[in-house]
């Protein structure tokens, strides 16, 4: 075998093994990215934050929101069943698994007024400003 032949099996078998890691990491991170709820984080105002975290087929009671330090980590636990009846067949599928997302606080957040409203499978948590670091207007004189 001459040293060319060679060469191209050689990165052959490379390029092979570079798409076979790159569709395991895909699946890997379809996977992880199934139990990670979508969020949106907006600026509410000057004084507070807004965080929306999609969470269907969740129910209330499920929902768990903790401040750790900076950390604001929101986890459920999501029961969702599908039965079909039919003349002929029965089915049901039902699929349960812990979902979760942590966000990191900036200092000036007040986690004593931190205020989290669940509604139609969305997670609406408000964050405000310590007093001391909110905006202040000033009358001129």
């Amino acid at each position: 075998m001459d040293i060319v032949e060679s060469t191209k099996k050689v990165g052959t078998n490379i390029e092979k093994s570079l798409e076979n890691g790159l569709q395991k990491t895909k699946e890997i991170f379809t996977n992880v990215a199934s139990h990670l709820p979508f969020a949106n984080l907006a600026k509410k105002d000057s004084d507070a934050f807004r965080i929306e975290v999609d969470l269907p087929g969740v129910n209330k009671k499920d929902i768990e929101i903790k401040v750790e330090d900076n950390l604001l980590r929101v986890s459920a636990v999501r029961h969702m069943k599908k039965e079909v009846k039919e003349e002929d067949y029965y089915m049901m599928g039902s699929y349960f698994g812990e979902i979760s997302r942590v966000f990191a606080l900036p200092e000036d957040i007040d986690k004593e007024k931190i205020d989290a409203k669940f509604e139609d499978g969305r997670l609406y948590i408000t964050l405000e400003k310590v007093e001391a670091k909110k905006a202040k207007s000033i009358a001129v004189k």
